[in-house]
């Protein structure tokens, strides 16, 4: 009996950005002894994804509920469409399978992805959002049904998803008094750990709703009127989509609560004579060898909500301030820069002194 390959699938990219753009590639046809191949993709570490940079895929398919091939890896060759040595071919021309696509590897993601119970779906459990930036990686989803009459010579199409939030912090600075020099900055207490369901898409996060200080250094950046990235060479975090809790300084300043703050690692001075005023020159502010530090944490609160699939970009503007001491500093909540220095102006009075000089003549 002869057997038809299965289908072709082609994979596009949603570029990360507040605004989706969606990339659709074209589809390959293939002769009978091919077997199934992908067209295009998508990259991880720490990079966002995208049509260009993918070399790698991993496909499940469901006959029902019953798997019918599970994570299978389909690699990019240099005609940019994605094979494997396996060969699938369809079922009864009427009969649909319903397919799961992800990226990247079970490996670089750190955690397992599983055949749902019951149903047609996989699940990816318990995972954990690294603590460095630069291992974080851009997890990709989709998924598509099809069969051989309506698929089997136009093939299916995938389009993939981003599945986590990306965060840029920048900073600018218009005040011509004070000189920023920034090295580096952090995302303060997101939640990282969750799970993913392919069939809804949708997170689930951690029961015990766990959070981390996500922490990267960048080369000495001095603020100007135009926003420069202070991400350095780790790139932007990817993290999970989630409601944010804003740290309360006020109430809170050692935060307990371990709610969300960004910080910049900030070195700030007079612009005319170059006098310090951030780190603060006082005793706390010396490091373990008793050196006055030359940078320290700036903070302020973070509230509203990461989507997956957006990436936020937050332009930290100096220009009329400069936030609040970080939560694990030795003086956490104080303002950085006080108000500015005003002076309240009284002239007294003139108190009159009566004092009577008779005009006597000097005799000798």
């Amino acid at each position: 009996m002869k057997k038809t390959p299965l289908l072709v699938i082609a994979v596009s990219a949603l570029a990360l950005a507040s605004c989706s753009d969606e990339e659709t590639l074209g589809v390959k046809s293939f002769s009978d002894n091919e077997g199934i191949t992908f067209r295009s993709g998508m990259a991880s570490r720490a990079t966002e994804t995208t049509n260009a940079n993918l070399s790698s895929i991993y496909v499940t398919a469901f006959d029902g509920t019953t798997p019918y091939f599970e994570n299978v890896n389909y690699v990019k060759g240099e005609d940019s469409y994605f094979t494997s040595p396996e060969k699938y071919a369809w079922l009864e021309k009427d009969r649909t399978l319903q397919f799961f696509a992800y990226s990247p590897s079970m490996d670089e993601l750190g955690a397992d992805i599983t055949a749902a119970t019951g149903k047609a779906g996989l699940t990816l459990e318990n995972f954990s959002v690294p603590e460095d930036i630069a291992d974080q990686v851009d997890f990709i989803t989709a998924n598509a049904s099809g069969s051989r009459s309506a698929n089997e010579s136009t093939g299916v199409e995938l389009t993939f998803d981003h599945r986590l939030s990306q965060i840029e912090l920048q900073a600018k600075s218009d005040n011509k008094t004070y000189t920023y020099k920034v090295v580096g900055m952090r995302i303060g207490r997101p939640q990282y750990m969750g799970s993913f369901d392919f069939t809804t898409n949708e997170w689930t996060l951690d029961d015990w709703h766990d959070t981390y200080v996500y922490e990267s250094r960048c080369d000495e950046v001095t603020l100007t009127s135009t926003p420069q990235s202070i991400m350095g060479p780790s790139g932007n975090a990817m993290l999970l989509p989630q409601k944010l809790t804003p740290w309360q300084p006020l109430n809170d300043p050692d935060n307990v609560a371990r709610e969300a703050y960004l910080s910049v690692l900030v070195r700030i001075t007079r612009t005319d004579n170059g006098y310090q005023m951030y780190p603060f020159t006082g005793d706390t502010q010396k490091d373990e060898s008793g050196n006055l530090r030359q940078y320290a944490w700036a903070s302020i609160p973070l509230s509203g909500t990461w989507e997956q699939g957006k990436k936020y970009v937050y332009i930290l503007d100096f220009t009329d301030g400069a936030g609040t001491v970080d939560p694990d500093d030795p003086t956490p909540g104080e303002p950085v820069l006080g108000g500015e220095i005003k002076f309240k102006v009284t002239v007294n009075d003139w108190v009159d002194t009566p004092n009577p000089t008779p005009m006597t003549p000097t005799v000798k």
